[in-house]
Formats: C-alpha cells, sequence, structure tokens
C-alpha cells in the first residue's frame, strides 16, 4: 500500500513543486543538514519514551515514581515529537513523488499517526499520578508505545533502501 493509491497525484507534486519543497530538493547541503535533525530528534524522543516505557514495564529508576519520571521527562518527549515533525516536513516535500511511492513510507505515516495517538492518549493516562503503579494499562501502554515508535524508526530507514 502507498499514499499514491489513496491521494490524488497532484497533491505530491504540489508539494515537490512548491518554493519549500524546490528549495529543499536542489539545497543539497540543507536536505543533508536537516536529515541529521530529523534523526537527533527521533534519537532523542525514542530515548525518553524508552526510559518511561521501562520504567511502566517494572525495569529500572525504580526510586523514581513513573509519572515523576514522565513529568522529567515530557517536555523533551514533546520536543522531540514538534522538531521531528518540523524537520520532516520539508524533507517529505522535497521528496513527494517519490515518497508518494513508498511502501516504507506508508508504513512509517501509519506508525507515526499510531504513536501520536498512543502517547497522548493511553500512555498519558497510564503515566497520571492518578494511575495505578503496575498496572495491565501502564504496561500495555508501554508495550505499544516502544512497538509503534520502533515500527516508525525501522520504516524511515528502510524508506531509502526499498
Amino acid at each position: 500500500m502507498t499514499f499514491g493509491k489513496i491521494l490524488p497525484a497532484w497533491f505530491f507534486a504540489l508539494c515537490e513543486y512548491s518554493w519549500p519543497g524546490s528549495w529543499f530538493k536542489h539545497a543539497q547541503w540543507f536536505f543533508a543538514i536537516d536529515e541529521t535533525f530529523h534523526i537527533m530528534a527521533l534519537g532523542m524522543l525514542i530515548g525518553t519514551l524508552v526510559i518511561v516505557d521501562l520504567r511502566l514495564l517494572g525495569f529500572g529508576m525504580r526510586r523514581q515514581s513513573v509519572p515523576q519520571l514522565a513529568g522529567y521527562l515530557g517536555r523533551w518527549t514533546v520536543f522531540g515529537v514538534a522538531a521531528m515533525i518540523a524537520t520532516g516536513i520539508p524533507l517529505f516535500m522535497s521528496e513527494a513523488e517519490k515518497l508518494s511511492k513508498s511502501t516504507p513510507f506508508f508504513y512509517k505515516m501509519i506508525f507515526l499517526s499510531c504513536a501520536i495517538t498512543l502517547h497522548f492518549t493511553l500512555h498519558r493516562k497510564a503515566t497520571a499520578p492518578t494511575a495505578t503503579p503496575g498496572s495491565g494499562l501502564g504496561k500495555l501502554a508501554a508495550c505499544l508505545s516502544l512497538v509503534c515508535w520502533l515500527g516508525v524508526a525501522l520504516a524511515g530507514r528502510a524508506i531509502a533502501f526499498l
């Protein structure tokens, strides 16, 4: 499945041939720099989430409660999501027509949508101060979070190779 089968071709052409898409496409160094920041943002985001998710699963950092840990790292997590989206949009716009036919890109966007939705709903509920420590909800949220974000990272890497 690809986005080319879902959205009209003119949408991808519009993205790629608009001034931001065209500029990024032809400014080789800006693309590389933006991609570097995109990957760094993903690393920071996944790093903060892995710490909280492992704590939800009962591993590591046992001196701090899950809500405390989520509170400390929450700003960094949101910053990581925002930075990843802000750097990902120009990357997409510079290769929109190619990505419209990319199966890994399609799956990356599916995993990303699921991960962000999960984080701001179920995961947030599991890390709230009122959540029951060691609950099944927390373990489910942690497992789903790890799977979704790992899917984002792996599908993103697969874009370059498939």
